[in-house]
């Protein structure tokens, strides 16, 4: 049964959904090099996400619809948010670079990148099994598409091709667990799969073995979704082969909804589980960490270092996670998913920076995705050098830039819990840590210390400018008063798992 409170919470999915059809019918009839009338109506829209999401999140009021198959709380709103608000920004970075590869001779990068945030915003509301699942569906089906949008470029065609290839066996992966725990819980609603598996083998429809063969075939389709080891061989080889601009599509926004995905279905479905499953994602952590950063040294492409990067990145978030669920410690909870929120957002923040820098360093024929491409930017620009360089170090996480704060929320969380191999774990993940900050630094050492190799003078619009600098200064500001953030995440996922 549909009722009044359905509609309010897909509300944001509905005005995404309506608009990204009108958007697809109006620019049939747009002509202009840079679909002026395509961008603007997009930015609009994305802006109208954002408010309304934001407003829903500050109500603090959790929402379930359309018979419990959507929930609507502070956690996924904020979410959804963040991720609209990546968007708008991946576009304004990514408009003219696109326009001087001949991607916007139709308006598919727009279109599909609403599609694309759609499915991210259906996968974040999601409830149900089912729901869940075809909100990925749709992310990625617009994500393989965004990739071979450069349709005469064969490293793009190749890069879609892994892509498709890859992300199909996830998805059979993640399909196929689920399908294991409805048929052990009898159910594909969240509430009632963790009341089937709490109430033990009574309640149980089929053996608790299947149960558990099910999560393991569910960790490992969340875990190419992160991109974490051993399910990162695709990241590198999308990163370097698509076009700079869907790069950043997929690497920022579908972070924020990947991780709303794993605290809905193992924190929301599967908390019982939770002492199985936060030892897979324990070792997937360590493992990331260890052949994200060794891998990442070896790299003198830009886009394919900032790939394994990411791999790295996204091991250190997991370990807040593994420090959710403690006997003993159930006030850890809330720090411990307000730190993996707090970490990935901010991760998105500043990857929405570099990449910005990249991309505006790029233009007709040449691709700024060599780590020579950068040497001596100071002299070129100060300004995307400055920005570039607060990035680096914010991703290496020095102080007083947010990324540092975010490893160090994430460390604490993990200390809380109060284990013995939590401190062995912090430990390993400050060594990898240093051995990180080596191939942020070089890219900040080539900008300020090499000859320049590039003569051409730096482009960008007022505007991208403008939302570049802000982008560099959120980064800094954010790291000098983090308080209000990780306070806001703290509150965000305080409901979580009951």
């Amino acid at each position: 049964m549909i009722d009044n409170i359905s509609w309010i919470t897909a509300y944001p999915e509905i005005l995404l959904l309506g608009m990204a059809c009108v958007i697809a019918l109006l620019d049939l009839g747009v002509k202009t090099p840079l679909r002026s009338l395509t961008y603007g109506l997009t930015q609009l829209t994305l802006a109208a996400v954002v408010l309304l999401t934001a407003t829903y999140a500050m109500t603090g009021e959790t929402l379930l619809g359309f018979g419990g198959q959507v929930v609507s709380d502070p956690m996924g709103n904020w979410l959804k948010a963040c991720a609209a608000l990546a968007m708008m920004v991946t576009f304004s970075y990514g408009r003219a670079y696109s326009a001087d590869r001949s991607m916007l001779q139709g308006g598919e990068l727009f279109t599909l990148g609403l599609f694309s945030l759609l499915g991210m915003f259906v996968m974040i509301s999601g409830n149900h099994f089912l729901v869940i699942y075809l909100g990925l569906e749709l992310l990625t089906l617009s994500g393989y598409a965004l990739v071979a949008l450069r349709r005469d470029n064969a490293d793009s065609s190749e890069a879609a091709m892994k892509y498709f290839v890859l992300g199909a066996l996830a998805s059979g992966f993640l399909l196929y667990g689920l399908s294991l725990v409805y048929g052990a819980t009898g159910s594909l609603q969240l509430a009632e799969v963790m009341q089937a598996i709490a109430g033990g083998d009574a309640a149980l429809k089929g053996s608790s073995q299947v149960l558990v063969l099910g999560l393991v075939f569910v960790v490992a389709g969340l875990a190419f979704k992160l991109g974490v080891v051993p399910f990162h061989m695709w990241v590198p080889d999308v990163y370097h082969g698509a076009p700079t601009a869907v790069t950043l599509m997929i690497g920022g926004a579908p972070k924020l909804a990947a991780l709303a995905i794993v605290l809905r279905i193992l924190v929301e479905g599967l908390q019982p589980l939770a002492f199985d499953w936060q030892q897979m994602l324990g070792v997937l952590a360590v493992s990331s960490l260890l052949i994200g950063n060794l891998a990442a040294i070896a790299q003198t492409n830009l886009k394919r270092m900032l790939a394994f990067s990411t791999i790295a990145q996204m091991g250190f978030m997991l370990l807040a996670l593994v420090a959710g669920v403690v006997p003993g410690a159930a006030d850890n909870t809330a720090n411990a998913y307000g730190a993996s929120m707090f970490y990935v957002i901010t991760y998105v923040l500043t990857t929405l920076g570099t990449f910005g820098v990249i991309l505006l360093l790029s233009r007709r024929g040449f691709e700024a995705e060599n780590l020579s491409d950068l040497a001596g930017l100071n002299r070129r620009s100060p300004l995307f050098a400055a920005v570039m360089a607060i990035c680096m170090f914010s991703l290496a996480g020095v102080p007083p830039m947010v990324g540092f704060y975010a490893k160090l929320s994430v460390l604490q969380a993990l200390m809380a819990s109060s284990q013995g191999w939590a401190l062995w774990l912090a430990v390993f993940a400050v060594m990898m840590s240093l051995v990180g900050a080596f191939y942020y630094l070089r890219v900040v050492k080539v900008m300020y210390f090499d000859a320049p190799t590039q003569t051409e003078a730096v482009g960008g619009s007022t505007e991208v400018r403008t939302v570049l600098s802000i982008n560099g200064a959120m980064v800094l500001v954010l790291g000098i008063f983090p308080g209000g953030l990780m306070t806001l995440c703290a509150q965000a996922v305080s409901t979580l798992g009951k």
